[in-house]
């Protein structure tokens, strides 16, 4: 009897670790079918143009973007001794440092004054996120009107206190630094509202127990509102950083990547070369360079921003 009870016990282990193996396997097709949409969607949106970009930067290519004849990494050799994507890498890092913690400041800046508890400040903050409202085209549209030379507001402000105009798109010297406002106006809509959900997020019992304590405006304001808005920070300056790196429309609409290629930003100039002089090769090698950039620098980033994120 004690012989035929292992056996029955065997033979049910055995079924129970079949069925179990089943239950995986139809929990994982389960899974795989979810996922399907985001993986067909990823493959032809994402990995394919990846993958492609990195066999054509290897090639010259013609005027359909076929390639020809395997170069290797030459193409990579000749952007590199370009003067002009020197100037354009030169360009996008000062872009970054202009917009970068200049929407952050103003758009936290803003957020604060959107988060305290006043009469009317629904108004205020509907225009302050306003601008996420505006397509980069219709924005670029209306700061060129702004920056018109004869008819803008801003040489008109600029002569009734007795200043000379400035050629805010077509001078050298203020082409790159006006691109840069635009876009941090156009930034700001975004970064408010993401901003504003942060401090709203924040428990009111800490400031209560500040309240008591006697602490001031300005100390809840640092020993507080920043450590606990260090998670949304981090993730904003994140975002905004990416997203400086890929700006495009804004400056195809204003400069074309002009004055003397002040403004032409690494994105614009793979467009020129892809689109206008039809080397794919190395518009190609320009993609991987910019993407080789932001994943090295977004790598940096994360490494030591992350330790001052305080979460709660």
């Amino acid at each position: 009897m004690s012989e035929v009870s292992l056996e029955q016990e065997s033979v049910t282990s055995i079924d129970f670790i079949r069925v179990k193996k089943k239950q995986r396997i139809l929990n994982f097709i389960k899974g795989i079918m979810f996922l399907m949409p985001s993986i067909l969607l990823f493959s032809v949106f994402l990995f394919y143009p990846m993958i492609r970009t990195i066999y054509l930067s290897f090639f010259l290519t013609d005027n359909g973007g076929v390639p020809t004849v395997f170069v290797g990494f030459d193409n990579f050799s000749s952007i590199f001794a370009s003067p002009i994507f020197q100037k354009s890498i030169v360009s996008t890092f000062l872009f970054v440092l202009y917009t970068v913690p200049g929407a952050i400041i103003i758009s936290l800046f803003l957020a604060v004054i959107a988060n305290e508890k006043l009469k009317g400040i629904g108004i205020y903050r509907t225009i302050f996120s306003s601008t996420m409202g505006i397509s980069v085209a219709a924005a670029s549209v209306f700061w060129m009107f702004l920056f018109h030379p004869t008819m803008g507001w801003l040489n008109q402000l600029i002569g009734t206190i007795g200043l000379e105009p400035i050629g805010w798109l077509t001078d050298p010297n203020w082409a790159l630094f006006s691109v840069s406002l635009s876009t941090i106006w156009m930034n700001i809509g975004f970064t408010f509202l993401i901003l504003l959900g942060g401090l709203q997020s924040i428990d009111s019992y800490l400031y209560e127990s500040a309240d008591i304590d006697g602490a001031g405006y300005f100390y809840k304001l640092r020993r507080i509102t920043l450590p606990m808005l260090s998670p949304t920070l981090f993730f904003v300056i994140t975002v905004t950083f990416i997203n400086a790196f890929q700006t495009f429309g804004q400056v195809d609409m204003l400069t074309r990547g002009g004055p003397q290629n002040e403004t032409n930003l690494i994105v614009y100039s793979i467009y020129q070369e892809a689109f206008m002089n039809y080397q794919f090769g190395t518009a190609s090698a320009q993609a991987i360079i910019l993407f080789l950039i932001i994943l090295v620098l977004t790598f940096i980033q994360f490494k030591l921003g992350e330790r001052k994120v305080h979460y709660q």
